[in-house]
């Protein structure tokens, strides 16, 4: 009886008998977490002047990597997962339960608002890459270049506010108001990725081709990503 014995070579397999790499084993970022700085870009003087640097977002993916057969350093690479955004605005609130034809941006310089507030977004995502691993034998030992795009939906979006303060900044009070409403939100996201690294770290960039809201109910404002990814195995 022919018995076939695999050994570990890195994280790839071979095959003692044929010789061959089996490179479809090997642990190629099918989990890829990402914590991300964001930014608003192509928003109205009078709305990115109110949007903070705490600003952040957090994405969650589980990939599945096919490598080619021709040239093990690159493969192909798509999936499934969750990304988040949350947009942190100073003195200004956004009335996205409002019934007017455009998002209402409210300025609060000078009357009551919250301490902390923030627009938030999550989407249902697909993602895909075009990847480079510098040694296919041992990816977590090799410089990594991947760039592709992702194509999500929106599943939810809300504003959250804590911390009521009158106009001089003295609190009123403490509580905290929640308000969940997608009408005039964008539900479809493109968006174009890029990352390099080496190991299980790098950065990445995310930038998205569609708007943030709806045609006519807002400014073009587009969302970009731009953080730290870990992935393995």
């Amino acid at each position: 009886m022919l018995c076939i014995i695999y050994s570990l070579v890195g994280n790839a397999q071979i095959n003692p008998v044929t010789g061959k790499m089996n490179y479809s084993t090997k642990a190629n970022d099918h989990f890829m977490m990402q914590v991300s700085s964001d930014h608003w870009l192509d928003a109205p003087d009078s709305i990115q002047s109110k949007t903070k640097g705490s600003s952040r977002g957090a994405n969650f993916y589980v990939m599945y990597d096919k490598s080619f057969k021709e040239n093990p350093k690159f493969s192909i690479a798509f999936g499934v997962g969750i990304g988040t955004s949350n947009i942190y605005l100073d003195k200004m609130s956004v009335n996205i339960n409002g019934t007017t034809p455009q998002l209402g941006f409210i300025n609060l310089d000078t009357v009551s608002r919250f301490s902390k507030y923030k627009v938030s977004t999550a989407y249902a995502e697909v993602p895909v890459e075009f990847r480079f691993f510098s040694n296919p034998k041992n990816p977590n030992k090799s410089i990594k270049v991947a760039l592709g795009a992702k194509v999500g939906t929106l599943i939810n979006a809300h504003t959250k506010g804590k911390t009521l303060l009158n106009g001089s900044g003295t609190t009123i009070n403490q509580f905290t108001q929640k308000v969940t409403a997608k009408g005039y939100f964008n539900t479809t996201r493109i968006a174009a990725t890029a990352r390099v690294g080496y190991g299980n770290f790098s950065v990445f960039g995310s930038y998205n081709l569609t708007t943030m809201f709806k045609d006519n109910v807002a400014a073009n404002i587009k969302l970009l990503q731009l953080g730290l990814c870990i992935s393995g195995l």
